[in-house]
Order: structure tokens, then C-alpha cells, then sequence
């Protein structure tokens, strides 16, 4: 009897629902701010993501980071908690070891900096800056804005300094270097092997310290210089350039460093407002550390006064802003289409310089002379028809010779080249054809139709039992079944060989059933959106979603295992440890993936202004363009249990297609989205397909 009251009164409080609710908290735009929801140590731990923490801007190549001890292939680690200092350049989410960490700075007690030994005690960051604090009281913080960058330094009383290596770099990548010490200062040149050792890039630099410092060479590439044992603050101003150490110093901030970092707080703010989402507010946290991500590279190349240096190293000067640091192969699908729609008045530039690299002897991966740390350029040509058929200005006359020797000279040894070769040879005729030369545009239609010998020869028959295989017959990081969809610009040729519609979806059906898609690379990255082409376009809606914010099973990973330790679970996670083992962000590639799925559209074909439709991860979406307009994707009936579009309204009135396209977003207006939690097995939409029949 005892217990009566209490349970009589608990079910008091039940029945009149006054018991504390589990509320879900919401984000808006109107009340918080997106930079204040990213969170920078998303996919910084292990090989989940490849990213790192470090003070960075948008599209600079100046970030300022730390380097522990293990590192991954930015320099650093989430679970370490040796430091061994800072560096100041590094590429985000590629691999091959990773590339960059030029100019290493450790901060050190004593006399001798290798008994110093920085344990990390603290550590915040955010978008614009760093800070840690180490066991022996020894406080670094960091911002970036535009290409210049500040520490700041809090030390004990007592012995103290810095020690400088200049001959640091990831991965073993370090070339040569000049420097020039001249008082508080030390200037000069570094040059690198780029990611995956391809080619060179050089860098130029200027670095003041405070005043007071005694410099002590250790080596030809070390240096220390001590400070006076009072001194409990120390600060370093630092700049990058591509041109010039002139250059470099002119762009020199000694602005307090509180300002500095509002100020970049306030430009990344900016830049991440251009998608303004509202809804559930982990999964907004998610989103805008993601969409952070999109914005790091490539990176701005060219100076206030437009001089710039090309990929032969020649200074060059445009009034156009240039841009440099590409990884085309793993992006152009995801992140560059992305930026055309939230960085439309720099993707002009970025088209430009994409076209300069046919001016100044394109590489696949790197060139000799290379004005920064780049990755490589595969489909730049696709990336360029895309971006004139998106309204971006680009001279085909001008580089059609250096279009033709590129194609002319793709490799069609491996079954996945010749599908990916095709490709370029579609886009080259596209060109052709805008260009109004007919014989031309037929030829290099003719070789992309090519493609269908190569499919049939090793893509029909999927009865062989190495399809599955990674890398088997040569390929790139895949398998058969993962390539085999490799064909964006002709959706109904590929359907035709595979059999017909019902064939085609057994097939796709099969490879979903059986877990064959790999998300942890880019090799078939389109499929989810292939259902489509057909009947059947609900499935796509159904995988967009499960890949984006449900449980998946996944079997394939980056060091080309299958089925060791296979993920089951979420891709997307805002934690250290995100994405899939081994899966690389792909300077952006990835995170513009989920920016795309959750806005509710993704890019059906490179080449084509076109974006499939699928249900939205939050209520309402909104990307803000150009000129105030706005571009809105409300979803009614908003639950993620409701994966399917009922039907579509496009500015009030019933839209009738499994599409948008550039032009419709840019146009500004109002996408409503009706989500049922049932799939229309039977639709009316107007499907988009691509074809080399037109």
C-alpha cells in the first residue's frame, strides 16, 4: 500500500500530460546562425572522411592546422593527443597520403624544442579558426581570412621560442626551398609534390613575429627563434601566395586577431547562408558541417591587382578572379555542380581557369609548375559543356585544338577508361555542335557510341564470377557491377543493351538487393538516381533517401576489400568517425552528395542543366541566388518515413516531370514537394533521359 500514492499520482500526471516532453529542438535561419551548427572535427579521426580541423576561408590555400601524432592524411588526428606543431596548407578529404603541411611551426618551452612535449589538455574550433591548450600551459589559437592567417600564442614565464622547419611536408612530398631572414621576418619560396606525387606546385610566403626574436639556424631547412623568457603572449602573421613573396606580404592582416577571426566568422556565415535549410536541428548541424566541406578548395590563385601564375609557372593577369587545386574526377558530379547553383559569382572563374589549364599544358593529375597543391582534372571538358549549357561564359574556339589533341589521347585499355573515355569523346561532339561543326560533332559522336562494343564485351554478361571482384580486368577502384552503369550521357542506349526496360531493372534492382553499390568512392555514385530513366522512378526515392539518412549495408571499401567487416548503419554521421572506413570526402565530393539529396534534386547528367527530383531532409530549403532571388523547396507532409513524392508544384501550378532544370532554379520560385510514405507505382511525370539520339 505503500506505493499507491505515488503510482496514482504518476498516472495522474500522465492523464494530464504534464509530465517534462521530449521536445525535438528546431533550427531556423531567422533565429541562429549556420555557422554556429558546423562542426569542423566531423571526419577528422581515422580514415572517415580524411578531414581536419584546421583555421581555413573560403577557397583559400592558406589553412593553418595541427600536426599529431598519428596523423591521417591532413596532419591530424581527433584521438591523438601528441602535437607535434602546425602547418599552413593542406588538401581536405583526398588521398594518396594526403598532400601539403608546408611551413612547421612548433611552439616550445626551454631551450631545446624536442624535449618539449605538447599533450593536448583543450581543443575548439569552428569555421575561421583553431585553438588547443596543452599540458604545459601553453595556449595556440588561429584564423584565417582570405590568404592571410594569425597565431596567437599565451606561454609561461621562462624559457621559450619557436621552432621552424621549412623543409615539412606530407607524405615525404618536400622539394626544395629559398628563405630570407631579415629581422622579425622570414620570407621566401617552397615547392612540393602535389597529391599523389604527380607533379610540383611552389608556394611563396611572408612570416613576422613579434619583435625581440634571436634566430638560431639548426639546418638548412630549421630554424629556432627564441623569445624573451617574460614574454607571456606571442603572436605570428603569416601569407600565401602564388605569385610572389611581394605578394604575400602585401596581404599581411595586422588587424587584432579578435577582428580578424569575426570578420572570417562572419564571411563563412555568409557563404554558408547561401542554403538557408529549417527543420530538426542535429540534422541542420549535419547539413551546414557538410556544406563546409564544399566550400575549401579549389583554391584563389590570383592576386588583389589579378596577377595570377598558370600551371607553367608564367605570370599571367586577368581581371577575372583565378582558381587552382582541382580533383575533377572525384567532384565534378557533386561539388562543382553545387557550386555553380551557391557560388555563382565565382564559378565564372572557376570555368576560366579550368579552361586556362587547355592554354597551359592540362595533365590528367599535375603538371611541373603548378601554382598550388592539386589532385587532377579527368572530365574537365565535361565540367565546362555543363557549365555553358548552365549560362557560364566559356571560348570553345579558343581551346577546341587542345579539346581534340585531350580526347584523341584518352586511354581505352581497361573496360572502366573506355565507358569514361566515351564520355568525353559525348561531350567533345556536344562541343562540336555548339560550334556548328557538323563533320566534327558526328565524328566524336560516332567514337562516344563506341562505348557499346566495350558494354557488351565485358558489362552484358554478368554471369562471369569475377563481376563483383574489385578491380578486376584492370579497373579503378570498382568492380564490373559498380561500372557497369558508368554510361550518364545515354540512359537509353545502356537500357537497350541491357535487354530492355524489364531487363535493365532486374538488373539495377539485383544490384541494390545484393548490397553491390559502393558508396565509400565515386565509381557509381549515379546509380541511386537511375531508376529514374524507367518506370520505376519511386526506387530512386527510396535509395536517395536511405543513403542519405538510414541504415545502409555496405561491403566495399577504398583498400579494395569486399565483405571484410562489412558497415551496417548510417553513412552520414556528425562525428569524428563519419562516413564509411576508408571513405574519402574527396575535397567536397561527398559532402555535396548529401547537400544535393537533402535539398531534395541532384545532377541527372553532367553535360545536361538537369537535377533529378527526390524528397527533401528537412520542411523547407531554401538557396539563395543572385539578384535577391530565391529559389524555395517546401515538402508537405514532412516525416522521414515519408519517402516518396505523391506529386510536385512548381510556383502554385501541378508539375509534371521527374526533373528540374538550371534555369528553373535560377528562375527563383517556389518547389512543393507532396511526400507520402507509400511509392506511386504508376506515375504521369515526364522522365529526363539521356540519349545520343538527339
Amino acid at each position: 500500500m505503500k506505493f499507491s500514492i505515488p503510482i496514482i499520482a504518476v498516472l495522474l500526471l500522465f492523464s494530464l500530460n504534464v509530465l517534462p516532453q521530449q521536445k525535438t529542438s528546431l533550427f531556423s535561419v531567422s533565429t541562429a546562425k549556420p555557422v554556429d551548427q558546423v562542426n569542423v572535427f566531423l571526419g577528422s579521426s581515422a580514415d572517415h572522411g580524411q578531414m581536419s580541423p584546421a583555421a581555413s576561408y573560403p577557397f583559400s590555400m592558406l589553412s593553418i592546422g595541427p600536426q599529431t601524432y598519428p596523423k591521417t592524411h591532413t596532419g591530424y588526428e581527433y584521438l591523438a593527443k601528441k602535437f607535434e606543431g602546425f602547418t599552413h596548407n593542406r588538401f581536405e578529404g583526398v588521398g594518396c597520403q594526403g598532400s601539403g603541411g608546408n611551413i612547421f611551426i612548433k611552439p616550445f618551452l626551454g631551450s631545446d624544442p624536442a624535449q618539449s612535449e605538447l599533450i593536448k589538455a583543450s581543443e575548439k574550433a569552428g569555421p575561421g579558426y583553431y585553438e588547443v591548450g596543452f599540458e604545459n600551459k601553453i595556449k595556440a589559437s588561429f584564423t584565417v581570412l582570405g590568404k592571410a592567417g594569425k597565431h596567437a600564442y599565451q606561454f609561461p614565464v621562462g624559457a621559450k621560442g619557436f621552432y621552424l622547419d621549412l623543409g615539412y611536408a606530407f607524405n615525404g612530398a618536400f622539394v626544395a626551398e629559398e628563405h630570407e631572414v631579415n629581422g622579425n621576418t622570414i620570407s621566401g619560396w617552397i615547392t612540393s609534390r602535389t597529391t599523389c606525387g604527380a607533379g610540383k606546385y611552389k608556394l611563396f610566403y611572408y612570416l613576422e613575429m613579434g619583435e625581440n626574436v634571436s634566430w638560431k639556424v639548426l639546418g638548412e631547412h630549421k630554424l629556432i627563434a627564441t623569445l624573451q623568457s617574460g614574454i607571456t603572449s606571442a603572436g605570428i602573421n603569416i601569407a600565401l601566395s602564388s605569385v610572389s613573396v611581394a605578394a604575400a606580404k602585401a596581404s599581411i592582416n595586422k588587424n587584432a586577431f579578435a577582428a580578424v577571426k569575426a570578420q572570417s566568422r562572419e564571411d563563412w556565415n555568409a557563404n554558408l547562408s547561401k542554403i538557408a535549410v529549417n527543420g530538426d536541428l542535429e540534422s541542420a548541424k549535419l547539413f551546414y558541417s557538410l556544406l563546409y566541406r564544399t566550400m575549401q578548395s579549389p583554391y584563389v590563385i590570383s592576386e588583389t591587382d589579378g596577377t595570377y601564375r598558370n600551371t607553367k609557372g608564367e605570370e599571367q593577369k586577368d581581371k577575372e578572379i583565378r582558381y587552382n587545386g582541382w580533383a575533377i574526377w572525384d567532384n565534378y558530379r557533386t561539388q562543382l555542380p553545387l557550386l555553380s547553383l551557391i557560388a555563382q559569382d565565382r564559378y565564372a572563374g572557376m570555368v576560366s581557369s579550368i579552361a586556362d589549364l587547355y592554354q597551359s599544358g592540362k595533365k590528367d593529375y599535375a603538371g611541373q609548375n603548378e601554382p598550388s597543391n592539386t589532385v587532377r582534372s579527368e572530365h574537365a571538358i565535361v565540367v565546362l559543356l555543363d557549365a555553358y549549357r548552365k549560362g557560364y561564359p566559356v571560348d570553345f574556339n579558343k581551346i577546341a585544338d587542345s579539346l581534340v589533341k585531350e580526347v584523341n589521347g584518352l586511354d581505352y585499355k581497361s573496360p572502366d577508361k573506355a565507358l569514361e573515355s566515351s564520355y568525353d569523346n559525348w561531350a567533345l561532339a556536344e562541343i562540336f555542335k555548339i560550334l556548328k561543326n557538323k563533320e566534327k560533332a558526328d565524328y566524336y559522336l560516332a567514337k562516344a557510341l563506341e562505348y557499346k562494343k566495350y558494354w557488351n564485351k565485358d558489362f552484358k554478361d554478368m554471369r562471369k564470377n569475377d563481376v563483383d571482384r574489385m578491380q578486376a580486368r584492370g579497373l579503378y577502384q570498382g568492380t564490373i557491377w559498380q561500372y557497369r552503369w558508368f554510361v550518364p550521357y545515354d540512359f537509353k542506349g545502356l537500357i537497350e543493351l541491357d535487354g530492355g526496360e524489364e531487363s535493365y531493372l532486374a538488373k539495377l534492382d539485383e544490384f541494390f538487393d545484393r548490397d553491390l553499390y559502393n558508396h565509400a568512392n565515386e565509381p557509381d555514385l549515379q546509380v541511386p538516381l537511375m531508376y529514374n530513366v524507367t518506370k520505376s522512378g519511386y526506387k530512386s526515392q527510396y535509395w536517395m533517401h536511405q543513403l542519405a539518412a538510414d541504415t545502409v549495408i555496405q561491403n566495399y571499401f577504398n583498400d579494395n576489400s569486399r565483405g571484410i567487416g562489412s558497415y551496417i548503419g548510417k553513412i552520414y554521421r556528425n562525428q569524428p568517425h563519419a562516413y564509411l572506413r576508408t571513405m574519402d570526402d574527396d575535397a567536397g565530393a561527398m559532402s555535396a552528395w548529401y547537400v544535393f539529396a537533402a535539398s531534395g534534386f541532384s545532377p541527372a547528367c553532367v553535360g545536361w542543366p538537369v537535377y533529378y527530383l527526390n524528397v527533401p531532409l528537412f520542411p523547407t530549403v531554401t538557396y539563395n541566388l543572385p539578384q535577391g532571388k530565391t529559389f524555395k523547396i517546401e515538402t508537405v507532409n514532412f516525416s522521414l518515413k515519408n519517402k516518396y513524392i505523391k506529386e510536385v508544384f512548381l510556383n502554385g501550378k501541378p508539375f509534371k516531370k521527374n526533373y528540374i532544370t538550371q534555369e528553373d532554379i535560377n528562375a527563383g520560385g517556389v518547389l512543393k514537394i507532396v511526400a507520402s510514405a507509400t511509392p506511386v507505382k504508376i506515375s504521369d511525370t515526364e522522365n529526363w533521359i539521356s540519349s545520343l539520339e538527339n
